[in-house]
């Protein structure tokens, strides 16, 4: 590894959970950003969510940290059975399409680099690592819609990501592109 490389890390339930401060300087920064531009009451409503995903039964957590700093992260969980993440999708979903057991899906929540280091590779390698050794069928995410998030719409196609619907997962928020990427059809 040379010095431009950033090392990764793993780290599931309660280790997880007691890593938030290693990376929420790099949650602020990302999403100071346009289009997000939240400020300290979205901060706080992130931090309430992580710390109740992190007891999601499979929930990991994949740091980037590049000279002793975290320049990315992501995390996510695989969707329980009883899961809503598919009823805010707006359009009709085919049959047998929602039906979730605990380790068919697994749902992408976070996936932030910091712009110094975007475009090298961070994000795909925290995306792989993420799923690493996981049994799934697929993978999802939600994004915000083109243009305002054009260049994650591209990486996530690129990477084999296709958009199922459009998700509007709370009155306020806006309408995400709900992607699916399905790795069964994926050839080792």
């Amino acid at each position: 590894m040379t010095a431009t490389e950033p090392a990764y890390e793993i780290y599931e339930g309660a280790d997880a959970a007691r890593r938030l401060d290693d990376f929420l300087g790099v949650y602020e920064e990302v999403y100071a950003e346009p289009p997000y531009r939240e400020g300290p009451s979205d901060v706080a409503q992130f931090v309430e969510h992580y710390h109740a995903h992190t007891r999601r039964p499979g929930m990991r957590l994949v740091l980037a940290r590049a000279g002793g700093e975290v320049v990315g992260f992501s995390y996510g969980y695989p969707l329980p059975a009883d899961t809503q993440w598919w009823t805010s999708v707006v359009e009709e979903l085919p049959a047998g399409f929602t039906q979730e057991d605990g380790a068919r899906t697994l749902a992408v929540i976070e996936l932030a680099v910091v712009k110094p280091w975007r475009r090298r590779g961070v994000a795909a390698a925290l995306h792989a690592l993420l799923r690493e050794g996981l049994h799934v069928e697929r993978v999802t995410l939600t994004v915000r819609p083109e243009p305002e998030a054009m260049a994650a719409q591209k990486a996530y196609a690129s990477w084999g990501y296709r958009e199922v619907g459009r998700s509007h997962p709370w009155e306020e928020a806006p309408y995400y592109t709900a992607m699916v990427l399905d790795l069964t059809r994926q050839v080792s």
